[in-house]
């Protein structure tokens, strides 16, 4: 197994992502796609991960349940670069956030346009029931 940087606690596969209510394959899935580096193994094949990549996690899942798509990820992955440049990655995740948010304001200005049809269709089918 590769030696864990000074102060820095590896944990198992197993223990990471049932503290994060996520499966094993879905980690391994992660690192398949390039959206975490991958994790050391011990001599028994165990994959381990550091601090700051289960930090990367709970960042990812929660892109994730802002609607970000495994592409998206990817890219913002590669914009953060193998020299880990915060400064390379944000703009990219505002981009990307900013797509997100003119997103969810279509879709609640159509889901308002449903709603309002759905109020005037309701007050017809009642004023049609008080005529019976």
């Amino acid at each position: 197994m590769n030696a864990p940087i000074e102060n820095d606690t590896l944990i198992a596969i197993g223990e990471l992502a049932k503290s994060l209510n996520l499966t094993t394959r879905t980690l391994r899935y992660w690192e398949e796609a390039g959206i975490i580096e991958a994790a050391p193994r011990s001599e028994g094949s165990n994959r381990f991960y550091s601090q700051d990549i289960a930090k990367r996690i709970k960042f990812i899942i929660k892109l994730k349940e802002l609607g970000l798509t495994i592409h998206e990820l990817q890219e913002l992955y590669n914009a953060y670069g193998e020299a880990k440049r915060t400064d390379r990655m944000i703009p990219a995740l505002v981009k990307t956030l900013d797509k997100h948010i003119n997103m969810v304001d279509e879709k609640m200005a159509r889901l308002a346009s449903l709603r309002k049809d759905i109020v005037e269709y309701r007050q017809r089918m009642t004023s049609r029931l008080e005529s019976i």
